[in-house]
């Protein structure tokens, strides 16, 4: 029986083992790379650099392009290395790396995307008070909770996950290390802490998820309130890319986790995880800057001073 600590490298899941298809997976893993650090890192200098973009709403959204850059860049390069050297290594220290910034990351997202709702509740519902209940230091406060609460969360489950004796070999059915595969590994058979961990985790993520909805009817109630049709539409503008991308991030990962037996396989939850990975952080920016014209507005003029320097 192999212990946890004799294993020095996990092997993942290879896409395929035709040498032209992993140079293709490459090739389009790293089209959807740029993409989405083209479209977050336009989106988080925009907001750096326009004084008028210096709200509650794009702060929120600042952490949200910060968050989907490093969500996406955990996962992706690794794989695209692995089918570019025709490789399905990667070292122990990389997977338990790989495995804590996922768990921070995804957490902490949902996180964000809660509050960015009752930030367009505020807005919407209670907009007198807007000032005072998304000030600066409120809106620092409930990011540093968020990015707080997302680190205590990973630390707890790799911790949790890594301290499991291992001793079903060292392959992973997954492209990216993931805790349900590592526990695939476990000879233990008591892993009451990694469950009771993700009930506390599910309970929590149920209680955004109520909130999230609550907060939408809120919305939806007051918008319809509005007297006038152009006042409905403009504060249904708002709400809109919010709410898309809050359905992508759920759905995606809903259906990741809740695959059914009947229709599961191997090549199908391989598609599934890679949509989940790549799908938010590659459409949110694109969600956000076709649907916000002040952020648009703000681009041009970057991107006009920018060539204009030149």
């Amino acid at each position: 029986m192999s212990n946890i600590s004799s294993i020095t490298q996990f092997l993942l899941l290879a896409f395929t083992d035709t040498r032209e298809l992993q140079l293709l997976h490459f090739w389009l893993f790293l089209g959807i790379y740029l993409a989405a650090l083209l479209g977050n890192g336009l989106t988080i200098t925009t907001i750096a650099c326009d004084q008028h973009l210096h709200t509650p709403m794009y702060f929120f959204l600042f952490n949200l392009s910060v968050l989907d850059l490093g969500t996406i860049s955990t996962t992706l390069p690794k794989s695209m290395a692995n089918s570019l050297w025709d490789t399905r290594a990667i070292s122990y220290t990389a997977c338990t790396s790989q495995i804590f910034l996922f768990v921070f990351l995804t957490s902490t997202e949902f996180s964000i995307l809660t509050i960015m709702a009752y930030d367009r509740y505020v807005a919407i519902c209670k907009p007198l008070h807007y000032g005072t209940l998304l000030g600066s230091r409120a809106c620092v406060h409930m990011a540093a909770a968020a990015w707080g609460t997302g680190f205590l969360t990973a630390l707890l489950h790799t911790a949790n996950t890594f301290s499991l004796p291992l001793c079903k070999g060292n392959a992973l059915d997954h492209f990216f290390c993931e805790i349900p595969q590592i526990l695939k590994l476990s000879c233990s058979h008591s892993n009451l802490g990694e469950v009771w961990l993700l009930v506390v985790s599910i309970c929590l993520a149920f209680v955004c998820f109520v909130f999230l909805v609550l907060s939408y009817v809120q919305i939806f109630r007051a918008v319809l309130r509005i007297p006038s049709e152009q006042g409905q539409h403009k504060a249904f503008s708002t709400c809109l890319p919010h709410l898309a991308v809050v359905s992508i991030f759920l759905s995606t990962g809903t259906f990741s986790s809740l695959k059914l037996p009947s229709i599961s396989s191997p090549s199908l939850d391989l598609v599934v995880s890679v949509l989940y990975v790549v799908l938010p952080p590659t459409l949110n920016p694109l969600i956000y800057s076709m649907k916000n014209k002040e952020l648009m507005h703000s681009l041009r003029k970057l991107m006009a001073g920018f060539f204009q320097k030149k």
